[in-house]
């Protein structure tokens, strides 16, 4: 099974992600752990990538794309794999359609994890990360809703909806039945 999930910061994404990889038995692909993973390795990708986060920039999409390219390549996805954090734009989005094409494949699933705006601060804030700062996690919140939330239209054939405010087993429980598990 081939699963993007979407939602703004601190809809809990990262957590159901890895909640999802273990019971369904295919790997978690998180953008920021592929960045640090070819960091690490000193990768051209990785030293490319990491001029930009040293700067304080995005890292451009080609570079993103690139790395996930080469992630899909891993036998562990053939299978299917779990998107967390990736595609961020329409463009990355494009990009992965033409990924999966090359492969034979398509995605299966999109879950948008919906919180209230309200919800979200208060999580956020209460995470303690230093730049978990008001005025940044409205940033945050403003940039996905101007390059994420357009997904929401591109996948409608693939979203589903799941409501990620309660426990974690509770949103857990709500998303295995989105996917049908």
């Amino acid at each position: 099974m081939r699963v993007i999930l979407l939602g703004p910061p601190g809809a809990g994404k990262g957590t159901q992600a890895a909640k999802l990889a273990e019971k369904l038995e295919i790997p978690q692909i998180s953008t920021g752990e592929l960045f640090r993973r070819h960091i690490k390795a000193g990768t051209k990708l990785g030293v490319e990538a990491k001029q930009y986060l040293d700067a304080g920039d995005l890292v451009p999409s080609e570079l993103t794309n690139a790395m996930v390219d080469d992630r899909l390549n891993n036998p562990d996805a053939a299978a299917g794999f779990i998107l967390d954090g990736y595609p961020r734009s329409l463009e990355q989005a494009k990009a992965l359609h033409e990924m999966l094409e090359r492969r034979g494949t398509k995605i299966d699933a999109v879950l948008e994890f919906r919180v209230p705006r309200d919800v979200l601060l208060e999580r956020l804030e209460g995470r303690g990360r230093a730049d978990d700062t008001e005025e940044i996690i409205l940033n945050r919140m403003k940039v996905y809703n101007d390059e994420t939330a357009p997904l929401l239209d591109y996948y409608r054939d693939e979203l589903k909806t799941v409501d990620a405010v309660g426990s974690i087993d509770e949103v857990f429980a709500r998303a295995l039945q989105a996917l049908g598990k």
